[in-house]
């Protein structure tokens, strides 16, 4: 899936871990990643969050995409910190699921929170 994410490559996203419901995801914040107050835009936030969870809830051969998701946002970042997103999965019953991600700074201070409900569109083909 990332493999073919030009979102996910021109935000240089780093994939610290990647383990069926679980995943961890950094970005280091550009000048171009800020909005105009000189803080990083609520968009990348959420796109890291985003790619975490995406990453957590397709932990099989299975198609799974996002149904919805929320985000608050708790403190402001700015250029040349680091933000990690920590997807976990709370549930997965049939073909759907919830997740909870926690974005931090490198200080470890919380930043956002985000919840994403994923649905499985389909299954490879069987052999």
């Amino acid at each position: 899936m990332l493999r073919d994410d030009h979102a996910a490559h021109w935000m240089g996203l780093d994939v610290l871990v990647d383990e069926p419901g679980h995943a961890v995801v950094s970005m280091r914040v550009r000048r171009d990643m800020l909005n105009g107050f000189a803080i990083t835009h609520g968009g990348f936030v959420f796109a890291l969050a985003d790619t975490a969870f995406a990453i957590a809830c397709n932990e099989d051969d299975a198609i799974t995409v996002a149904s919805g998701a929320d985000i608050s946002f708790l403190a402001s970042t700015v250029e040349g910190q680091v933000l990690t997103a920590d997807a976990r999965r709370r549930v997965r019953r049939g073909r759907t699921g919830v997740y909870d991600v926690t974005v931090t700074d490198e200080t470890g201070d919380v930043v956002a929170e985000f919840r994403g409900r994923s649905h499985t569109t389909r299954r490879p083909p069987l052999d």
